[in-house]
């Protein structure tokens, strides 16, 4: 039993919501939170023997779990919904490639690139920022790619809800896979990824 594989937590419409570790889980099971449950059956925890009976208590957490109720911001997520940006998010949506050399790079040598730079009026947001290694982010430095000469090999884009909460996940089960593409855009550059099979770095 792999006690750090990760428990897709949705609500009970399906909408994903985030990542649980299996004590979590266990917990959101007992409390009688949880309405459904999904794909591989990931952990059979064992409690107490209860007193009466004589039985020791056993919960079975499975690869997505449902939770009772719906999602406080679920209207937000069809249109128009922005997910944290951060580095680690950044990194797994460029796949850990410099975005002007092509070259694919551990975390500790990736940054946080603004194409339009915040000098010359740019923002910290997913549509104007790219992973660049260390290297060509000071050789770019306050430019624009155009002024630096240098070109951007792929167009940044921001995640829809469920991309995020796929960016945010580790060692992804097929069935957890499956459930969060049914949650992407057509068209997502992501989907479009992982039917490839092109796998993203930790």
């Amino acid at each position: 039993m792999d006690l750090q594989q990760r428990v897709l937590r949705t609500d009970v419409s399906g909408m994903p919501l985030e990542w649980v570790g299996y004590q979590e889980a266990v917990k959101l099971i007992t409390l009688d939170q949880v309405s459904y449950s999904l794909g591989k059956r990931l952990y059979e925890v064992r409690g107490g023997i209860n007193a009466i009976s004589g039985l020791q208590s056993l919960v079975s957490v499975d690869a997505i779990i449902a939770t009772v109720g719906q999602h406080p911001h679920k209207h937000l997520f069809s249109s128009g919904y922005v997910p944290p940006l951060s580095n680690q998010s950044l990194f797994r949506r460029d796949q850990n490639l410099c975005l002007y050399c092509g070259q694919q790079f551990p975390n500790s040598l990736l940054s946080r690139d603004h194409v339009h730079p915040l000098t010359q009026g740019g923002q910290d947001r997913w549509v104007n920022v790219v992973t660049a290694c260390k290297r060509c982010n000071n050789h770019k430095a306050g430019r624009t790619p155009e002024q630096a000469g240098m070109e951007l090999l792929a167009i940044p884009f921001c995640p829809t809800h469920a991309e995020y909460i796929y960016l945010q996940g580790r060692q992804i089960l097929n069935d957890q896979m499956d459930f969060l593409l049914a949650h992407f855009p057509r068209n997502s550059v992501l989907r479009k990824r992982v039917e490839k099979g092109e796998s993203l770095l930790v």
